[in-house]
């Protein structure tokens, strides 16, 4: 998860509607220059392609090796990450997809699922023949980098991933309470569809501890020692993954990715750019 209606962002998580709002206005106000003062940051290049019937969008910035971007929930490849796409970018091909029904991605009939979300992400890379690549995501996005470890190993090199739980449980309890406050028995929007992921998913047919230790690929797990997710969840995690590193930031709440960017960014550039032997160090 990543983003919900009700917390304060300084407290963590950002509402859902303002990332969409943006990735609308973009859309629409960039080509004419009404936003040229964000233009120097904004991706090079959108492109759409279609998977499993329906059209997903993609931002793509900067040369060299692929770099995958999975974003939060509710925001989208770019929003999540504004603070590392021009860092990242001047040495890495950037690959930011937009999850059905956020950023520019328009809905689809049902409920929001992890495992039709990872087999849309699968279908991108698939499409632009992309394998063995590093993949970075946050929150929803980490979830989903997970789990293409775990199915498809051949796509994925090494994994940067901050504010993962893999089940419900591994949310705060007052996090989930007020998910539980907000759900609605009939979910139509996307923040309705949301909050329905969060409290029923990951399942136990898409993560376990137990599958995490089938992830023989380096992995540097982050999370804020405020996060959303308890830290003694994410502890599980990183013990159950084999070649993890753990780093925890101070002070920090669920927004690493956007409020530690000075913080963050040299530590996942070191990891990226380090040895291979280097990084497969068992824990």
């Amino acid at each position: 998860m990543t983003s919900s209606p009700r917390p304060d962002p300084e407290r963590g998580m950002r509402p859902v509607r303002w990332p969409r709002l943006y990735a609308l206005l973009t859309l629409v106000l960039l080509p004419i220059g009404l936003l040229s003062s964000r233009a120097v940051i904004q991706p090079d290049r959108w492109h759409f392609i279609r998977v499993h019937g329906h059209l997903m969008y993609y931002a793509v910035q900067g040369g060299g090796p692929p770099l995958l971007l999975l974003h939060g929930g509710g925001e989208s490849g770019f929003h999540t990450f504004e603070q590392q796409f021009t860092t990242f970018s001047l040495h890495h091909r950037i690959v930011a997809p937009d999850q059905v029904g956020q950023g520019h991605t328009p809905p689809v009939p049902g409920p929001l699922s992890y495992t039709h979300m990872m087999q849309d992400t699968v279908a991108v890379l698939q499409q632009l023949n992309l394998r063995n690549i590093d993949v970075m995501g946050f929150s929803d996005g980490g979830i989903l980098a997970l789990m293409l470890a775990v199915r498809h190993p051949e796509l994925v090199h090494r994994l940067v991933i901050s504010g993962v739980n893999i089940a419900p449980e591994g949310l705060t309890d007052e996090e989930r309470e007020g998910l539980r406050a907000t759900d609605s028995p009939r979910p139509t929007t996307i923040d309705e569809k949301l909050t329905k992921l969060w409290l029923s998913s990951p399942t136990t047919s898409e993560l376990t501890l137990a599958l995490l230790a089938t992830i023989h690929k380096p992995v540097l797990l982050i999370s804020g020692d405020r996060d959303a997710i308890t830290l003694e969840h994410t502890l599980q995690i990183y013990r159950a993954l084999p070649q993890a590193e753990l780093c925890v930031l101070p002070g920090t709440d669920h927004g690493t990715f956007s409020g530690r960017p000075a913080w963050i960014n040299p530590i996942i550039s070191a990891f990226l750019d380090r040895p291979e032997a280097a990084v497969q160090i068992p824990h």
